[in-house]
């Protein structure tokens, strides 16, 4: 009979067992892209159980969940200034990020996990007008129904 090797059966514990979902990066940056107070990328397209790891790219940012702009059972959360955080989306849905210090300035981002559709007035209008402006612009660019309800 002969021996497996140590390494050999550590790889298949590791591989055998609950499945690990995907990490996507996105920085939290003074300028990118799509101009000045962003996340990049902006929009995020998920499966459950995936995570998001927030990086710091410029410093004076966090990233925190809107409450009115997220699915039904989804867990709210808010990083501190300057934190590099990682959060796993469960639910499927739509949910807003925001830069709290710089909501006002437009400092959002979209994610849609799994196979939802976008629901009518997924854009709170209680938001700042630059807010909405750019959640306006992220689901343009996504293809998704922005029409204000």
């Amino acid at each position: 009979m002969t021996r497996m090797p140590i390494r050999l059966a550590a790889a298949l514990l590791l591989t055998t067992g609950v499945a690990r979902g995907e990490t996507v990066e996105v920085r939290m940056l003074n300028r990118g892209e799509q101009g000045s107070m962003v996340f990049e990328p902006d929009y995020v397209e998920l499966a459950p159980g995936d995570t998001l790891r927030f990086r710091v790219g410029s410093r004076s940012h966090n990233a925190a969940s809107i409450d009115t702009m997220a699915p039904t059972g989804a867990t709210p959360f808010k990083g501190r200034i300057d934190e590099e955080i990682a959060v796993t989306f469960e639910h499927a849905g739509f949910y807003g990020i925001k830069c709290s210090p710089h909501l006002g300035m437009g400092m959002v981002m979209l994610v849609k996990v799994g196979e939802a559709a976008a629901p009518d007035g997924l854009v709170d209008p209680a938001l700042p007008a630059r807010a909405r402006k750019r959640f306006e612009d992220i689901m343009g660019r996504a293809g998704l129904d922005a029409a204000p309800q």
